[in-house]
């Protein structure tokens, strides 16, 4: 009775178009009306010890970074620096998109920031060399979704804060599975393009590949200093939000100069709407994480799964499944946050890594940005590209079968995310 009045009345406020936190606060409300201890005070307490987290901390932090990249020119050079190595293969342009969606996602972590810069810089330059504009659209949406993946990782630091999984192993375990996903995607790339006759630009000299990569030295080295940080233990990932953002403002407006004061008002003020939205989600959703213990409801959960704790892959493979249905109606965050404290219980009962989980589930939740109908990246790319959502998701399809297939792949084989992950540890 109590997983069907968390799930009605979840869906029932969804479904009457109430925005996903209020939604998740009427979840919590009605939780505790059935179990017979409504309390507001208890609720307005829960919401705010929900958003006051330490590790919480990198999100506006990493939000801050991202747009300051974006605006003040380190997203640019990253995306010259691509064109200057890989530009002039036949279907340059796309590898390009790869390229600078790997360098990107080590920069900023958001899918949404990585998909606007991307449809910004580079889907002109593939529509005016000849390529089909939808499968452009749908490539650079597709590279949206390794942002959350290779670290460092909103998606990441949100899961980790839920499940109380450490967030340094699972930024270094994700570096893998996001460089194999780009591979599915450079391959995708390569057979739907096999048969274009098009001209690739001139290949580059090694002077003006070196020119780009002085120009690009700057924005290549955060990645470097966040990853050998987190490595080496001198900082925290919530420390290295901060670092990630110091540094993107100072080489934006030192360095590269291209960073206004104007400018920086407009940026501060986008990171900090963006953040707002995503904190009161969190808060919200531990209103619903708080009942959902005390109603017990994750034992009931185990107690319908028993038959597939058996089988870690066989109960990874529905779970997958199930997340998979989930993604195409609702955004990554809230699907993060009200799956985890219900899903958890179950993982460590069957005796999954969590951090192998948690990194399955982000890569889930993160081709769940560009299914169809919600798809926020789809959403984004259509808008910033003036496409129609139709073509975009038209384009997406045959990049999203192959991540989905990667992403199972990584369920069959375990080893494909945890050994480079204890290398990395």
């Amino acid at each position: 009775m109590t997983i069907a009045v968390f799930l009605g009345s979840l869906l029932a406020a969804m479904a009457l178009g109430v925005p996903i936190a209020f939604s998740l606060l009427l979840c919590g409300a009605a939780l505790m009306v059935h179990l017979d201890m409504f309390d507001a005070q208890i609720l307005a307490q829960n919401v705010i010890e929900g958003s006051n987290s330490f590790p919480l901390l990198a999100v506006p932090f990493f939000m801050l970074a991202g747009e300051v990249m974006n605006t003040g020119g380190l997203s640019r050079r990253i995306v010259d620096f691509a064109m200057a190595l890989v530009g002039h293969i036949r279907g340059g342009l796309g590898y390009v998109t790869i390229v600078a969606a790997c360098l990107l996602s080590a920069l900023s972590g958001s899918a949404v920031a990585d998909a606007a810069a991307l449809t910004a810089l580079l889907l002109p330059m593939m529509v005016k060399a000849g390529h089909d504009k939808a499968r452009s659209g749908g490539l650079i949406a597709a590279c949206g979704v390794i942002g959350p993946i290779i670290p460092p990782s909103i998606g990441f630091v949100i899961f980790g804060v839920a499940a109380n999984v450490s967030i340094s192993k699972l930024f270094l375990a994700g570096i893998f599975p996001g460089i194999i996903l780009a591979a599915g995607l450079w391959a995708t790339w390569w057979w739907l393009t096999r048969r274009e006759v098009l001209t690739p630009p001139a290949r580059k000299s090694t002077a003006e590949v070196l020119a780009a990569l002085r120009s690009a030295g700057w924005a290549l080295m955060l990645p470097l200093i966040i990853l050998v940080g987190l490595r080496m233990g001198v900082f925290t990932p919530t420390e290295a939000a901060v670092v990630a953002a110091v540094y993107a403002l100072f080489v934006a407006g030192v360095i590269y100069r291209e960073l206004s004061w104007a400018q920086l008002f407009h940026v501060f003020q986008t990171a900090a709407k963006t953040t707002a939205v995503i904190m009161f989600l969190v808060a919200a959703a531990m209103v619903s994480a708080w009942l959902i213990t005390v109603a017990n409801l994750p034992s009931q959960v185990v107690s319908l799964l028993e038959p597939l704790l058996s089988s870690p892959t066989l109960l990874l493979l529905a779970i997958m499944v199930l997340c998979m249905i989930v993604g195409t109606a609702m955004d990554m965050t809230p699907t993060i946050l009200i799956l985890t404290p219900v899903l958890m219980p179950i993982v460590k009962a069957a005796g999954i890594d969590p951090v192998y989980f948690g990194v399955l589930f982000i890569i889930n939740n993160s081709i769940g940005l560009v299914t169809p109908p919600v798809g926020t990246v789809l959403n984004v790319v259509a808008g910033v590209g003036r496409m129609r959502m139709d073509e975009v998701t038209r384009g997406v399809m045959p990049f999203m079968a192959v991540q989905f297939i990667v992403m199972f792949l990584m369920v069959l084989f375990p080893s494909l995310v945890m050994v480079p992950a204890r290398w990395f540890y």
